[in-house]
């Protein structure tokens, strides 16, 4: 159950206007009172000689008591208070006990007998509104100071005690939502979301990553977005402003929204945070391979050196202190926005949608330690200057192997959340997890295919040594590995391994060490990924010479692999 304070307004009339109406999309069905400050208020929704002039005048009656000059300039209080989509449907008793608990728990009749007047209107099977006037029948004004903190707890009781869907309590750390006036005129462009919500996933984007001021403005204005910047007298840059350019207002002038106002974090003093600990070479302008002295690398590349900075952040997230694991958990976020953004067309909705969700796990009360982030920060910068990533061979197949290392960062991270308490984090965390999960079923598909095919035309004494090494590695595992339809995948993954020089079995165990394979619909896809990354394998298997007799006795022939399309029978990840 989701209660919203709307702004405060001065046109009573306007609102009921509204609440009586039809509805900016004829949405507003039966409209009429489940209840008032008194049980008796006038309904012109189901009296036809009554008026909402009249519903509005008796409202209004307490600001007649008082001089012009002890009037409030807005003295509407509005609230809606909406159940979830799962909810039963609550009576109109139900709904009208709803508002006198809110009215109550919110400050504004209280129950002393002489609180504000207010009533309580039903337009639709999910939700109310409450109209209240900010001034008591004593004349003074009521005691509403956090009246939205004091909805949430008071809604928080109510789904317990009504059996509804339980909301995950806030800690005041979200991004503050679009309105609703907000999200109907995005209906009315065509927009996917708001252009609150689209500004915020640009800016999180421009600023994955990103090094210095400059550096991040000039991002903005690639992503075309209009920007004002606040300066002062001095000449310090104090902050910034962005607007989508065809996002204008009635006077067709731009929507400006503040960095603060999109997000806590997004802030220009918040954002100057994220490189305060780095070093002034890594504060600079320019791209991390001229900064670092590295050769620059293509998008296959930086997708393996973000997957190895995720394996590292999840033993942060294990072993360290509150203070480090929240700026890893951070710039988890901007691995995930610069991942998203430089994903080939078949993966970027679902990318999209987890960088955009994971958001909001990005925050909470934990102050974050900066420069401890450095790694991953690094992964991003490189994701988005190594450029666009293909959706096939080894680009498509590091992307794979990224996901799925993304993947299990950002269950960790829900795991801190929930121990810590964090509710909506911890919910935004597991939502991610799930949007990944679906985006790497969509990478993965075909390089484990390939891997499959391979696996499958192994010999049989060259299957049987693979099965030793996976015994030998992680014994407690290996029947359900065997079990797998993935097992193939990984078999041929440690006789590459083998074929390159390596030790299949401690390269294994090694990927099997780490937390989170209880997360995996698969082991053994997990396990091959870990161990093509750990060995330094191609990613992307048609590129490497099978072997189809035992290497240990030098006899057979090795051959290429076709480059078709062959798909495994494996379950769903």
């Amino acid at each position: 159950m989701i209660p919203r304070i709307h702004q405060q307004g001065s046109n009573t009339l306007g609102l009921l206007h509204y609440l009586y109406g039809k509805g900016t999309h004829e949405e507003h069905i039966d409209p009429h009172l489940v209840a008032s400050f008194d049980g008796m208020a006038p309904d012109p929704g189901r009296d036809p000689s009554v008026t909402k002039k009249d519903l509005q005048h008796l409202l209004d009656q307490p600001l007649s008591l008082l001089n012009a000059d002890q009037r409030p300039d807005k003295h509407v209080w509005h609230c809606s208070v909406r159940a979830a989509p799962d909810d039963p449907a609550l009576s109109d008793e139900q709904w009208g006990d709803i508002a006198r608990r809110m009215v109550a728990a919110t400050g504004i009749d209280p129950g002393d007998g002489a609180g504000c007047r207010w009533a309580a209107v039903r337009h639709a099977d999910d939700h109310i509104h409450i109209i209240a006037t900010l001034v008591r029948e004593d004349g003074r004004r009521p005691d509403h100071h956090r009246s939205g903190k004091r909805a949430q707890a008071e809604c928080r009781l109510l789904e317990k005690e009504l059996g509804l869907h339980q909301v995950a309590p806030g800690d005041g750390t979200a991004a503050k939502r679009a309105t609703s006036a907000e999200r109907r005129k995005a209906e009315r462009q065509g927009r996917e979301r708001p252009a609150r919500e689209e500004l915020r996933g640009n800016v999180r984007r421009a600023v994955a990553g990103a090094t210095s001021e400059q550096e991040f403005f000039d991002r903005l204005a690639v992503a075309g977005l209009l920007i004002r910047q606040r300066v002062a007298p001095s000449g310090d840059l104090l902050g910034y402003k962005v607007a989508l350019p065809d996002d204008r207002n009635d006077d067709q002038a731009p929507v400006f929204y503040a960095g603060s106002t999109l997000a806590p974090d997004l802030s220009l003093p918040r954002i100057r945070e994220r490189w305060s600990g780095e070093t002034p070479a890594q504060r600079t302008d320019t791209p991390s391979h001229q900064t670092t002295g590295t050769a620059p690398s293509g998008p296959a590349a930086a997708r393996r050196r973000a997957a190895t900075a995720a394996w590292q952040a999840m033993l942060v997230i294990d072993h360290s202190e509150d203070a480090v694991v929240a700026v890893q958990i951070a710039a988890a976020g901007e691995v995930l926005d610069a991942l998203a953004k430089t994903s080939a067309a078949h993966t970027r909705t679902k990318l999209h949608e987890a960088a955009f969700t994971f958001e909001r796990a990005t925050r909470s009360h934990v102050k974050a330690e900066r420069g401890h982030d450095r790694a991953l920060r690094q992964a991003a910068r490189d994701l988005v200057y190594s450029g666009p990533a293909l959706g096939r061979g080894e680009d498509g197949a590091t992307t794979a192997m990224m996901i799925d290392m993304a993947f299990f960062l950002v269950t960790a991270a829900a795991h801190w959340h929930a121990k810590k308490g964090h509710a909506q984090q911890a919910v935004a965390a597991r939502q991610a997890a799930e949007h990944l999960r679906t985006a790497y079923r969509a990478a993965a598909d075909v390089p484990l295919g390939v891997l499959y095919q391979r696996g499958r035309r192994l010999s049989q004494p060259l299957r049987q040594r693979q099965t030793a090494h996976l015994r030998q590695a992680v014994p407690e595992l290996a029947e359900q590995v065997l079990a797998e339809p993935g097992w193939h995948a990984l078999a041929a993954t440690l006789a590459d391994a083998e074929s390159a020089g390596h030790d299949p079995a401690a390269h294994l165990a090694d990927a099997a060490g780490r937390r989170e394979l209880q997360s995996a619909d698969s082991v053994s896809d997990v396990l091959a990924w870990r161990l093509r990354r750990i060995a330094d394998l191609p990613a992307d298997a048609t590129t490497m010479p099978e072997r189809t007799t035992d290497a240990a006795t030098g006899s057979g022939r090795a051959t290429r692999p076709s480059p078709s399309r062959d798909h495994r029978p494996r379950k769903a990840r």
